[in-house]
């Protein structure tokens, strides 16, 4: 099994890369296994989503040995098939409402970028350094990489690590933006699953909402977005959550937001 899938019943689920003993990297079994996580987040009551890679590195990106393995339109196929099913992961990944923790550590390289990016929350551990690596062996990117990464850190600091592949130490990935926070390693899964379990207990849809209010936001014109902004809004005030987070706040007490992810 490349990726494991654990959906807790109450709502949290933590999917797993699990090809440690190769830096979790990615060939054709593990693009699959993604989507398929991906899938199960989607169609599950899922309220918070946690990712993780086993071993010393969160994902060195694509399996070159599986790749150098083949040439000419066999390896045009291969790798067709393999961005297909990965990219398709990460298109179900953002369009549930269930937000996304990613908690890296070691090497985190290529594709590694692309799902590390893809998350909401990306805590790393201090041992944690990003490289794009893509050009350094001849590739353009995949995994949303050359999409995320401008936005996230801005396109000449975007351009500086896709080209000249250097390597990006976690202190600095935080600087630039590509990470939330760092922490330690031995402290990285127990903060990573205190902010999952944090987001769990929110209101799910409301996190839908605003994280896809966020990603349109980077290329609306702002008389759309706000129209935008204002349906979200209205759809959210009168929804179970919505009403439970006014009472709450009116109650002076915690709310219970119970709601389920959005199935596409």
């Amino acid at each position: 099994m490349r990726v494991g899938v654990d959906i807790r019943t109450d709502g949290l689920a933590r999917v797993t890369l699990c090809r440690g003993d190769a830096g979790n990297a990615i060939d054709l079994d593990m693009a699959r296994g993604l989507l398929d996580a991906a899938q199960v987040c989607a169609h599950e009551s899922v309220r918070a989503v946690l990712l993780t890679g086993e071993g010393r590195s969160f994902c060195v990106g694509g399996d070159l040995r599986e790749f150098g393995a083949l040439s000419g339109e066999a390896l045009e196929r291969h790798l067709m098939a393999v961005t297909d099913a990965l990219h398709d992961a990460l298109r179900t990944f953002a369009t549930i409402d269930a937000p996304m923790v990613a908690a890296v550590q070691g090497a985190v390289a290529g594709a590694g970028i692309g799902l590390a990016a893809a998350a909401d929350v990306t805590l790393a551990a201090d041992d944690a350094s990003f490289t794009t690596a893509y050009t350094g062996v001849g590739y353009s990117p995949d995994a949303g990489v050359s999409w995320s990464l401008p936005r996230l850190i801005g396109p000449k600091r975007a351009l500086d690590l896709l080209l000249t592949n250097r390597r990006v130490p976690a202190v600095e990935a935080a600087a630039l933006g590509l990470v939330t926070r760092v922490t330690t390693p031995d402290r990285l899964a127990y903060e990573a699953l205190r902010t999952a379990e944090t987001l769990r207990r929110g209101p799910t849809a409301a996190f839908g909402a605003t994280r896809r209010l966020v990603a349109a936001g980077l290329s609306a014109d702002l008389g759309p977005h706000l129209d935008s902004e204002a349906r979200a809004l209205a759809g959210t005030a009168v929804s179970g959550e919505g009403r439970e987070g006014v009472a709450a706040f009116l109650g002076k007490r915690d709310p219970g937001f119970t709601g389920a992810s959005h199935r596409p």
